[in-house]
């Protein structure tokens, strides 16, 4: 599926005109998305876009973000493009109030094979089975945050997974979900991964599961109170971007990563997770995280067996123990031909404000080669650096 840029524009103030420009006096653009390809891009589209309200008293930071990025560029399909000039026709089923989990996958599952589009309403949806993504092309859109779907008492189960519901899936490409405010309700499920026995076992009941997908979206959208983590993206998803999320109160971390390469992950603000802002392991590279917020988090950023990533204008705060927690991934040590450390990340701009045992942690002596380039600590100055031993951290 090809992929091309819309110039989604809105009335906007003097300071974000200046900020990204004005896009109706632009007809041509020149970027670099994801796929690492330069695109030319004419201007077809122009047209308001409402904000959110917030977030039940945590989205003033996220709404920020949505508000201050518009006028943007962001990647549809080509044949969402074809639609917008009368040349094509994508199938968008839009479900009226009241639409039950049974209603949206049957939706989904109804759309042809050149995938589409499934609008959701705003109210509240009781989620009772994951809502799955399962083939290329399918996109799950909200109304923003008044849209929630909330996992039923006793579900024990994800509330979106995008990607094939099993254990070892195939590649999925081209997804989308949007818009809309996942509630987990942990304090009323009993268990963190989905099935018990057979197909499904090694699936954790997070808010949204990404599994060996690629090219995809996930953008504005919370993750709240999810048995296990909030967003996790695992076995070979690549070339995902997530943009606009917020995740909190989950049992472990805001946003996990796993077997994930060739990821942006922006405007992220994920706060009091009893694990971590940030969980990294287990073959986590070259990947972006930029403009983050982690804050009142047990770590903001723990990562292991990670490698090439780029961490730019991340602000980590209240970190109950520590800021940034780097180490070998021991439990993998007996397997042959793996480098299980951390090595080759950068920190442009990291910016930490208090934390309990140390700002930044490197436990063991394998992970080297690891820079941190303009680095703000305040706090505890003398406890701000923590290492297994001298020079393993890069400062510049």
């Amino acid at each position: 599926m090809r992929f091309v840029g819309v110039c989604l524009a809105k009335k906007s103030s003097k300071k974000r005109q200046k900020l990204f420009g004005d896009c109706a006096k632009m007809s041509e653009i020149k970027l670099e998305n994801e796929f690492g390809c330069n695109h030319s891009i004419d201007m077809i589209h122009r047209r308001k876009s409402a904000g959110s309200e917030g977030i039940r008293g945590h989205g003033t930071l996220r709404q920020a973000w949505r508000t201050a990025i518009v006028p943007a560029l962001v990647l549809i399909p080509a044949a969402a493009l074809a639609v917008a000039q009368g040349t094509s026709n994508i199938m968008v089923r839009t479900l009226a109030a009241g639409a039950t989990v049974a209603r949206i996958q049957q939706a989904l599952d109804s759309l042809p094979a050149a995938g589409g589009e499934v609008v959701l309403p705003a109210g509240k949806i009781v989620v009772d089975r994951p809502i799955v993504l399962g083939r290329d092309g399918l996109a799950l859109r909200g109304a923003g945050d008044s849209t929630v779907l909330w996992l039923a008492n006793n579900a024990n189960c994800p509330v979106i997974i995008m990607g094939r519901p099993v254990d070892n899936p195939e590649r999925v490409e081209h997804l989308q979900v949007s818009d809309l405010f996942i509630d987990g309700n942990r304090a009323h499920q009993q268990r963190e991964n989905w099935r018990l026995m057979g197909q499904g076992v090694s699936i954790r009941n997070n808010g949204i599961t990404v599994q060996n997908v690629s090219d995809s979206r996930v953008e504005n959208v919370t993750c709240a109170r999810c048995r296990s983590g909030g967003l996790v993206t695992t076995l070979g998803t690549t070339q995902l971007t997530v943009s606009n999320l917020e995740s909190f109160g989950n049992e472990f971390d805001g946003l996990a990563g796993f077997e994930t390469k060739s990821c942006h992950f922006t405007k992220l603000y994920l706060h009091d997770n009893p694990g971590a802002g940030i969980s990294l392991d287990g073959n986590f590279n070259h990947n972006v995280i930029d403009n983050a917020i982690l804050s009142r988090n047990d770590v903001g950023i723990f990562m292991r067996w990670s490698h090439d990533n780029v961490f730019r204008d991340v602000s980590i705060r209240n970190s109950r123990h520590y800021g940034v927690f780097m180490a070998e991934n021991i439990e993998q040590a007996a397997a042959p031909g793996r480098d299980l450390n951390c090595f080759n990340n950068s920190f442009s701009r990291l910016t930490e404000h208090e934390w309990g045992d140390a700002a930044f942690r490197v436990n063991d002596p394998g992970c080297t080669n690891n820079v941190l380039l303009g680095a703000r600590f305040i706090g505890d100055v003398h406890g701000s650096l923590s290492m297994a031993m001298p020079g393993l951290l890069m400062m510049k």
